[in-house]
């Protein structure tokens, strides 16, 4: 009995902390980007947004726009095996959409203060 009465003591706080967790969090626009492709997406959305040449020619010629591209560097997949992360002095990354935007790569040269959209290919 005792253990008992001990365990429901436990789920009580468990529950009021969590409500308190909740409360606190709500307002905040707060984030828990701990995987690889979350954390390299993040680190690309906010830096500055560049578009190569050819970038720019694509989007120009194609029915994507800048908010298609955005929806890639929050939602997509980064291709590890086609980047190159530890390139200095810039990384270098291969992205591809997700879904509906599947048909849709990214590839992004990530430096110190700028994210470059250095190609976009329509598969």
């Amino acid at each position: 009995m005792q253990w008992l009465k001990r365990f429901g003591y436990y789920l009580i706080g468990i529950a009021l902390g969590s409500l308190v967790v909740l409360f606190i969090w709500k307002g905040k626009d707060v984030s828990f980007d701990y995987g690889m492709d979350a954390r390299t997406l993040k680190t690309i959305r906010i830096k500055e947004r560049l578009f190569s040449e050819q970038a720019q020619q694509v989007l120009a010629t194609s029915k994507i726009d800048t908010t298609t591209i955005s929806t890639i560097l929050t939602h997509g997949d980064v291709d590890f095996g086609k980047s190159k992360p530890r390139l200095k002095p810039c990384a270098e990354y291969f992205i591809t959409g997700k879904d509906s935007l599947k048909h849709i790569d990214l590839y992004v040269i990530r430096c110190g203060s700028t994210s470059t959209i250095d190609k976009i290919t329509i598969n």
